[in-house]
């Protein structure tokens, strides 16, 4: 069985651009988003491990937030996802698979939780 390491950034706030909310109102939409980023594994790491041997978990945040581009519409969340993903996906090598899963705050009556998942894995 091979390793695995997966940096996570979870429920990390940024207002976009989308779906119907957007449409009607002009205005962001909240949304919160989570991420999971599938690395190559390093044989070991130890006390002395550099910090270029992992990513760094700005660039998830950056990939959610200035990584989208500003005044872009987009229609369906799902493009936002895919959006953050190949930003990812570009920035690093490493990467082997993301999932994004984002949640609509402003559409949500009583906590539930609306919105999608999407994973891609590395062709």
């Amino acid at each position: 069985m091979a390793d695995s390491l997966i940096l996570e950034v979870a429920d990390f706030e940024h207002d976009v651009l989308t779906g119907i909310y957007s449409e009607e109102t002009g205005k962001p939409q909240p949304l919160r988003i989570s991420m999971a980023v599938t690395l190559k594994c390093a044989d070991r790491y130890d006390p002395e491990t550099p910090l270029e041997v992992s990513k760094n978990y700005m660039d998830l945040k950056f990939a959610a937030s200035e990584g989208l581009p500003t005044g872009v519409h987009f229609k369906l969340i799902e493009a936002v996802a895919d959006h953050i993903i190949e930003t990812l996906m570009v920035q690093d090598e490493r990467i082997e698979a993301v999932t994004v899963k984002i949640v609509k705050l402003a559409i949500a009556e009583a906590n539930e939780r609306i919105g999608i998942t999407l994973t891609r894995q590395r062709r």
